[in-house]
């Protein structure tokens, strides 16, 4: 962990010590001397304890009378947290957490887009609408835009599910999303702005049923896409070994 610069003293702590705990680099039960961490980042004491608090908020440190300042177990993380998913793929791409976010978006998303069908305004079609238009004019191009699109379509269906549990899953669906295309580096085809135009026919007809079947089959091809690209990952690392 590199010293840190006066400006915007207490964020950059907390991104320092949440990247090194988040990547093992300070690992779980380790503890966390106040004044040591001053003197790494050359920060004020009153700068590490406010970045503490903030990373005990998030689960991932812990603190005991007596002892102090500890990193916490990995069980306590407060692993959804837009913060802790960004630190976990600050400098590589983890395919078992990668599995896990398909896992997820494969029980979260197909429901969302049957409640959307169900319970969609004007405006949330035209949203949805807007969003396939982008998607369809980002088709072929680079992944920076196909995945701005592509995310206005997730997150365009999530408002139109008018249910604000799940839309606290935005944030876990737009880093499966970067993550899928930042690991599989594919461009976005004309099948995949099919696919999602059937989610969007189904939602648009009021058709429950078949707008989770759609989203479903579009979240296990967007699977398949990830398990492909591990295999040529494999073969590839195998291939630089040989």
């Amino acid at each position: 962990m590199a010293e840190i610069g006066r400006a915007g003293a207490h964020d950059r702590v907390v991104l320092s010590i949440g990247t090194a705990i988040v990547s093992g680099e300070i690992a779980p039960d380790e503890d966390l001397d106040v004044v040591e961490l001053q003197e790494r980042f050359g920060v004020s004491r009153t700068a590490v304890r406010e970045a503490l608090r903030v990373l005990t908020a998030k689960g991932l440190v812990g603190a005991r009378p007596r002892r102090g300042t500890f990193v916490a177990p990995r069980e306590q993380w407060a692993m959804l947290d837009a913060d802790v998913l960004r630190w976990r793929f600050a400098d590589r791409v983890d395919e078992r957490f990668l599995d896990e976010l398909g896992e997820v978006r494969l029980t979260v998303e197909p429901a969302v887009a049957r409640m959307a069908a169900l319970r969609r305004t004007d405006r949330d079609l035209a949203a949805l609408e807007d969003a396939l238009a982008a998607m369809r004019e980002a088709t072929g191009k680079e992944t920076a835009e196909h995945v701005e699109a592509d995310l206005a379509f997730h997150h365009a269906m999530l408002r139109a599910a008018h249910n604000e549990l799940m839309a606290q899953m935005a944030m876990v669906i737009e880093v499966g999303l970067r993550l899928r295309d930042q690991f599989v580096h594919a461009t976005l085809t004309s099948e995949s702005a099919d696919k999602h135009a059937e989610v969007l026919l189904a939602v648009r007809r009021q058709r429950p049923r078949a707008a989770e079947a759609a989203m479903r089959a579009l979240i296990e091809r967007s699977i398949e896409d990830v398990d492909i690209a591990k295999k040529l990952h494999a073969g590839g690392a195998q291939d630089a070994a040989g």
